[in-house]
């Protein structure tokens, strides 16, 4: 049983993109997956979602549009600064503007980018481009 529900998510969404399905169901759902997902529909790596309550932990259906090459979760997930975005930009992303950075601040999740402006800092969720 996987207990990292961003982790599960972004695997069943990766994966059915490379098999070209439409749409995927992602269980178990939570909030903070919920969140992750609205950013990736912002920037456009997905379309619609939404959260279907089966009476236990609940799950979502998204549409895929067929934009992501790859995506995953940070493990762990490492705090920054926001001077330090670069570095982790770097690390996680392919090259200079292409694709996203999760990140979980106090203002909430947002894409690396909107923290960059911000000029805030906080903890590394995932990966999208």
């Amino acid at each position: 049983m996987n207990m990292d529900t961003i982790a599960n998510g972004l695997t069943t969404i990766y994966n059915n993109e490379m098999r070209r399905k439409k749409e995927c169901y992602i269980m178990p759902a939570s909030k903070l997956l919920g969140n992750v997902l609205r950013v990736m529909q912002i920037h456009s790596y997905i379309g619609e979602f939404e959260f279907i309550d089966d009476g236990r932990t609940g799950k979502f259906r998204v549409q895929l549009l067929g934009r992501i090459n790859k995506c995953g979760a940070i493990r762990p997930r490492y705090s920054f600064k926001a001077k330090d975005i670069e570095k982790w930009e770097k690390t996680y992303l392919p090259a200079r503007d292409m694709g996203i950075l999760i990140v979980s601040t106090p203002e909430g999740v947002m894409s690396h980018i909107e923290a960059k402006k911000r000029g805030i800092g906080g903890k590394l969720l995932a990966y999208v481009y």
